[in-house]
């Protein structure tokens, strides 16, 4: 499955673990069994899509490597459904596979910094495409150990990344471009 790192809807935590119920009615009535759907940037499979709530079971693995285990009931998350052909593709390819966890440094009116471990940080440039906890942004600027993006207020308004505060963990996805490239190099 493939995304665009655009978020369809803010959904809600109604339970949190190895089953995870979202509270997301826009996208729960265009989800099926069996379809993905990228919740805070981390592709998983619907198991159910009842009453505006999908419905996910989720592995060990995932809650590990990912801000999923710690996430609480009433938390907020971004959703998007998988990309359909025919959809424009509004940001870039997102594949809901979280590459690493970073920590945000700094919040701006412009934007945040983001702490980002070090075998992710190789794969960025500046004005590149990175996603964070499923939002496509482009990299502002690069540190020695973090980078920064910035935000519009649609952004800010439309995904959590607007509620953001240091010390806060988030999910990092590089752009797959740049690791095909390594490969290939």
């Amino acid at each position: 499955m493939v995304f665009t790192g655009i978020v369809r809807e803010l959904g809600t935590v109604e339970e949190a673990g190895e089953t995870l119920r979202i509270r997301a009615p826009q996208t729960a009535a265009v989800t099926g069994v069996g379809d993905s759907v990228s919740v805070a940037g981390v592709c998983l499979t619907a198991v159910a899509a009842d009453d505006g709530v999908l419905a996910f079971d989720v592995v060990p693995e995932t809650l590990r490597r990912s801000t999923l285990g710690r996430l609480r009931e009433s938390a907020r998350v971004n959703v998007e459904p998988a990309l359909r052909a025919g959809d424009p593709l509004g940001g870039h390819f997102v594949q809901g596979h979280v590459d690493g966890v970073g920590r945000v440094r700094a919040v701006t009116e412009q934007g945040f910094e983001v702490e980002t471990p070090a075998e992710l940080l190789r794969y960025f440039v500046e004005k590149g495409s990175v996603a964070v906890e499923g939002v496509s942004l482009t990299i502002a600027a690069l540190g020695d150990e973090s980078f920064t993006v910035a935000l519009v207020p649609h952004t800010r308004e439309a995904t959590t990344l607007g509620a953001l505060s240091p010390g806060d963990e988030v999910n990092l996805e590089v752009d797959v471009l740049a690791k095909h490239v390594e490969r290939l190099l």
